[in-house]
């Protein structure tokens, strides 16, 4: 009997909490690829190596390319093999990919290196990680996904600090060494042995629901939900107008977040100060996350997107006045509060148009 099932029968609570938590576990150390973590290495690469910033920066743009490609196929992996297989791959794959980086002194075995480590932030862990949560619940999905995103928010606090401080008394090779080490540690065994695909395949309802579907009143009390197929789902605008929306919001999200460091170092900020706007965007992707649970459970996922879209459009370009200390840390934490939305409202958007199905 797999592990998951032994422990859904014991465990005194709801057992998708567990399976959040298993999937959380991937969302928090897929920041080893993440675009902040790299802005940590820019200089100390670029001094030793000799390579400009827009080189370096390069490789996660590709590798941002290669995911968009590789969706579709990761989405068709997911529905065949299931979100533990996909999971369980994705992070044998980032581990690698990330130590490879200490070894990496040619550019294209860097872009080689990082690239594969983008498409496994952007896609795969991604994608299955919020298939699989959305599965889990239905009536408190918005919650749900902001508990997932906010573990994102929390290992984009701490991957590039841990960086920084392993460059700062060792050197950036060893830096890229201990996060792929780090990567295998906190989330291999999780993904691996405690996720589940779906609450019914360990004899449980979506959100820890009663196994009677209606109340004494003779009401329902599970959410009815929408159930189109791949195939269905392809054929309808609004798949590929969310899609589009998103993807154009994540161009910007990767771009401000590869060169925010040197750009505010640029404009006359200390190292420090630079470096600390990034834990103040985590802080308030953090504080976000949970926010946009809430307001996706009680606003139209539509509108919900909309406003991730109106505020980090106000956000990314007040960066270009940021010359003080507190319009950095201002910027920053708007930019957090926006990009929180980004990763949590978008899964909900579409577990609720097409359902668990698809």
């Amino acid at each position: 009997m797999p592990v998951a099932q032994r422990l859904s029968e014991k465990t005194p609570f709801y057992y998708g909490w567990i399976v959040l938590f298993s999937a959380g576990s991937s969302q928090f150390v897929r920041n080893a690829a993440a675009s902040l973590t790299l802005a940590v290495f820019i200089y100390p690469i670029s001094e030793e190596l000799g390579w400009s910033r827009t080189l370096i920066a390069g490789a996660a743009s590709v590798g941002g390319l290669a995911a968009s490609g590789a969706s579709p196929v990761v989405g068709w992996m997911v529905d065949k093999y299931g979100t533990r297989i996909v999971l369980t791959i994705s992070i044998l794959v980032l581990g690698l990919s990330t130590m490879s980086l200490a070894w990496a002194t040619a550019p294209i075995a860097f872009y080689l290196a990082y690239g594969i480590g983008r498409v496994i932030f952007n896609s795969s862990i991604q994608i299955a990680s919020s298939v699989v949560v959305s599965r889990w619940f239905i009536r408190m999905r918005g919650r749900a996904s902001g508990l997932l995103s906010m573990t994102h928010a929390i290992g984009m606090t701490l991957f590039p600090l841990m960086a920084s401080l392993v460059i700062l008394y060792r050197d950036y090779q060893t830096a890229w060494i201990v996060l792929g080490l780090t990567a295998w540690i906190i989330a291999l065994l999780p993904v691996s042995l405690l996720i589940a695909e779906t609450p019914e395949s360990v004899g449980l309802k979506p959100d820890g629901d009663p196994d009677h579907d209606e109340s004494e009143s003779g009401e329902s009390t599970v959410p009815e939900e929408p159930a189109w197929s791949v195939r269905q789902a392809v054929r309808t605008p609004a798949l590929w107008l969310i899609a589009a929306s998103v993807g154009m919001l994540f161009i910007i999200h990767s771009g401000v977040n590869i060169h925010l460091v040197a750009y505010l170092r640029d404009q006359g900020l200390s190292e420090a100060i630079a470096a600390s706007a990034i834990s103040v965007t985590a802080i308030l992707m953090a504080v976000g996350s949970v926010a946009w649970g809430w307001v996706v459970e009680r606003l139209p996922a539509r509108f919900a997107l909309a406003g991730v879209a109106l505020i980090m459009a106000v956000a990314s370009p007040a960066f270009i006045t940021a010359d003080t200390v507190a319009e950095a840390y201002i910027y920053a934490g708007l930019f957090g509060f926006a990009l929180s939305g980004l990763l949590v409202v978008p899964p909900v958007a579409y577990a609720d148009y097409y359902g668990r199905r698809s």
